[in-house]
């Protein structure tokens, strides 16, 4: 029995080769003792645990494929092994036998193993009882695996398709109960909504109403307890009950697609009510503050001042105090109306028209006080003269005295804070009326006082001081009153910054001085000479420390220097101005720019740079308005002409020198005005070059009527003879006009000039004659005698007959065609013998004036084709 149980085969507990081609099931093989387990459950014909459950192991395909390798190679040794063990039990040796616990089993191992080929020496009994565990554990394993695949697998599906089938019963009902509620619960929601907006719209309606009722009521009970109040003077709460019926009024008014008819007519009635208090509150005001104001027009006049007074009362007179307005009540009543302003407004223009300014502009006006318990007149009187401008200590005194008079009983006076209108707490009626006055009044105080306090020399720039502090003290008086804001500094700051209005005000005092002496008449003038000069300041001399310098030279090395001293020396003269007559005007402006400068050199940098740039103005200005302003007399009146001419030379040959006489002091050494000196000296050369030109042309014009000489029988030659004698005239007068105006040089080259033109004219004109007669030639050299005659006597520059011989003697000088013409005089009486004589072959006088063929032509007209005169003209080469 036991040979057959130890040959009896493993009972096939696998599945067929083919079934286990496919995927394994997950966690088919455990491990350690949960393999076991598994083992133990799946004998005892217990269900394994779940193959999620806790303790499994799930294990990889190729693991599952490499264990069912392993039990079909088993299964084919089992079968091998059996188709070799014999079929006698007692054939088998008797080693055979001698195996304890079964020799059949041993031999059976054996010749499996030795059919294999892998006998080994150990024992065969430990080797098979580890083989014997291993496929135990193999087919507790495939077992499991297979019971978890296939018997447990069919439950878990019919569980799944209970409750799908669940599921979609629980859809049905769900989609039943959706239906019912759209067909039946969304009707009645539609109808609840259209109900409660209708009742909301409803309820919206009647707040409206409600309120609208409840602001109609509050408006109607504010204008009740207004004319309540109007009735027993108490202003401030009538006012703040008006505002308030305001209010509720707008808010009605406001509210849109909620029109009342009734809004008009509550409009109405509040504009008359406050019409009403308005002009109640003028009345009380006036007064409050009663003007009697002049009746002449010219207000600012001493008189019309003398004329104005002022009564202010703190309250009105009247039998019951107790129910009498204040001055308080009727301003802060206008301030809840918003009239407050407004009427400060009108009180502050008289203000400053009949109190305020005439108290700035008038130095002898004085304010008069005359104080009563509740009241006060303020009037004027006037003490001293009323010349000048008054120091501004003293103006900002009265206007100190007038403002806090004003302060004490009209301002500074209790306000009721119980007010419904918070605002009204802080009013303030000294602020409220100094922002309507302080910009006029700083205006004016700078305007007609501050400006005039402005010194006109920088020596005195450190007295202002005193100007400064006086500003300050009333701006802090003013303060104090809360007529000012603290941040307000416009006296204080214009006063602090003089050294600024100094220079504008200098500049703009120089500026107007100079366009004034530009505008003033030219022929008002003085002589000037080489030893006058313009009378100056003392001015460092630039060379002293030099001079001294060679004053300690030794004598010794003094003596071993020789001398480079040219012992001619130039006249001290020599690069002055030639004596002539100017403007007085201009004399004036010069100085006026030297004072300008020498004031500049004792100001402060910036002070210095304006009063440099307003010199150069000066003469910027000079230039732009003496042509035009003058222009019609500069082209008229010769004399003017010159006088012109001499003030444009007499600016320029300062300005050569003039920045150079302030080095050092005006501008770190880089003030100039060498820049201006061509200007000038064009603007005075063009203007006597005009004048020159209209000369020229009157004389060519006389000149002309003498009918180009050509016939000087009686009527001809009378009519050259007045035309040159016309010429001759003209200049004389125009020497006269000259006389001791131009400088001695420029007269002469003046007229020498005019008289060349006549006498250029005249040769021109002669020697253009084809025919000359004898009697004609005498005639000609007649009127050219009177020319030479009477030409020399138009040089008359100095008033003196004695000193103007020298310059009568030097007309060549002066007249380059002078020579020429004397020439042509001697021509006109000469022989031809005389005319080839001072020709001289091109040597004598004649040739170093005409040509050869001018004296050819000349020689043509005077005398007849003869032998004689073919033979001169022969010589004339």
């Amino acid at each position: 029995m036991e040979g057959k149980a130890a040959r009896k085969p493993f009972p096939s507990l696998l599945p067929p080769p083919g079934s286990l081609t496919g995927s394994p099931p997950p966690g088919l093989f455990r491990q350690g003792s949960s393999a076991r387990a598994a083992a133990v459950h799946a004998g005892a014909g217990e269900p394994a645990p779940a193959p999620g459950g806790k303790g499994w192991a799930p294990l990889s395909r190729d693991a599952l494929r490499a264990a069912a390798a392993a039990a079909t190679r088993l299964r084919r040794l089992m079968a091998a092994a059996a188709m070799a063990a014999p079929a006698d039990p007692g054939e088998a040796g008797p080693a055979a036998g001698a195996a304890a616990g079964g020799p059949r089993s041993s031999s059976l191992v054996e010749a499996v193993l030795a059919c294999s080929g892998r006998l080994e020496r150990e024992g065969l009994g430990g080797r098979l009882a580890r083989l014997s565990c291993r496929v135990e554990e193999l087919k507790d394993e495939v077992c499991s695996m297979i019971n978890q695949r296939y018997v447990e697998f069919l439950p878990s599906v019919q569980s799944a398709k209970d409750l799908e089938s669940q599921v979609e019963e629980l859809a049905g009902s769900i989609d039943q109960l959706k239906a019912r509620i759209e067909n039946e619960v969304q009707h009645d929601l539609n109808v609840a909504i259209a109900e409660f907006a209708e009742l909301k719209q409803q309820l919206e309606r009647d707040t409206l109403i409600l309120t609208v009722l409840k602001q109609l009521q509050e408006f109607d009970a504010a204008l009740k307890q207004f004319n309540a109040l109007l009735a027993q003077k108490k202003y401030v709460p009538a006012a703040c009950h008006l505002n308030k019926a305001r209010r509720n009024l707008k808010i009605m008014e406001s509210r849109r697609g909620f029109e009342l008819k009734i809004l008009k007519a509550l409009s109405r009635e509040l504009t008359i009510q406050t019409q009403n208090i308005i002009y109640l509150l003028g009345q009380d005001w006036e007064q409050m503050a009663v003007w009697k104001l002049p009746q002449s027009k010219e207000l600012n006049s001493l008189e019309s001042a003398m004329q104005t007074e002022l009564h202010l009362r703190t309250m009105l007179a009247k039998e019951d105090s107790a129910t009498c307005p204040t001055v308080g009540a009727v301003l802060q009543a206008f301030a809840v109306l918003g009239e407050l302003r407004l009427k400060f407004r009108y009180f502050g223009q008289l203000l400053l028209k009949h109190i305020l300014q005439p108290l700035i502009s008038h130095p002898s006006l004085r304010p008069l006080l005359e104080e009563q318990s509740d009241a006060i007149t303020l009037r004027f009187e006037s003490l001293g003269s009323d010349l000048g401008h008054p120091p501004p200590a003293e103006v900002f005194a009265k206007i100190k005295l007038v403002l806090e008079s004003l302060h004490k009983y009209q301002l500074d006076v209790p306000l009721d804070l119980g007010v419904e209108d918070e605002n009204n707490a802080r009013l303030v009626l000294a602020e409220e009326l100094g922002d309507v006055i302080w910009k006029d009044l700083s205006d004016c105080l700078i305007r007609d006082c501050l400006v005039h306090s402005i010194p006109n020399n920088s020596s005195k720039l450190g007295q202002y001081i005193e100007v400064i502090k006086a500003t300050e003290e009333f701006e802090k008086a003013l303060k104090d009153m809360r007529f000012l804001k603290e941040d307000s500094t416009d006296l204080l700051t214009y006063a602090r910054n003089v050294n600024c209005h100094f220079a504008n005000k200098k500049c703009q005092d120089v500026i107007v001085v100079a366009r004034n002496l530009m505008m003033s008449e030219i022929h008002n003038t003085i002589k000037v000479t080489p030893d006058s000069s313009v009378s100056l300041p003392k001015l460092p001399d630039p060379g002293a420390g030099d001079q001294l310098k060679a004053l300690a030279t030794p004598d010794a090395l003094r003596k071993q220097v020789p001398s480079l001293e040219n012992e001619t020396r130039l006249s001290r003269h020599t690069f002055s101005f030639p004596a002539c007559r100017i403007s007085d005007s201009v004399q004036k402006l010069m100085v006026l720019a030297y004072q300008t400068l020498q004031e500049a050199s004792a100001s402060t940098d910036q002070c210095c740079i304006q009063l440099f740039y307003s010199v150069r103005n000066i003469f910027h200005l000079f230039c732009d308005v003496v042509p035009m302003y003058h222009k019609e007399n500069l082209q008229k009146l010769p004399q003017l002409a010159a006088i012109h001419h001499n003030n444009c030379m007499y600016i320029a040959h300062h300005l050569l020198t003039l920045g150079h006489q302030f080095r050092g002091r005006v501008c770190d050494g880089t003030a100039t005005f060498v820049d201006l000196v061509p200007g000038f000296r064009k603007l005075g050369t063009e203007c006597f070059l005009a004048q020159m030109r209209v000369q020229k042309e009157e004389l060519l014009e006389r000149l002309s009527n003498a009918r180009n000489f050509s016939n000087v029988d009686d009527d001809d030659y009378s009519a050259a003879n007045k035309a040159v004698r016309q010429v001759l005239h003209q200049l004389k007068r125009l020497g006269l006009v000259w006389q001791d105006v131009l400088p001695v040089n420029v007269y002469c080259k003046a007229m020498g000039t005019l008289l060349n033109t006549g006498l250029a004219e005249m040769i021109s004109r002669i020697a253009a004659l084809e025919d000359i007669s004898a009697e004609n030639g005498d005639r000609l050299h007649a009127l050219c005698q009177v020319v030479v005659e009477e030409g020399p006597r138009v040089f008359v520059p100095l008033p003196e007959e004695q000193q103007n011989k020298p310059f009568q003697e030097e007309v060549p000088v002066y007249v380059p065609q002078w020579m020429m013409f004397r020439e042509l005089m001697l021509v006109l009486q000469a022989s031809l013998q005389e005319i080839v004589d001072r020709w001289a072959d091109g040597k004598g006088p004649l040739a170093a004036e005409f040509s050869p063929g001018e004296v050819k032509s000349l020689i043509r007209a005077l005398f007849q084709n003869t032998e004689r005169r073919a033979a001169a003209l022969a010589k004339i080469k």
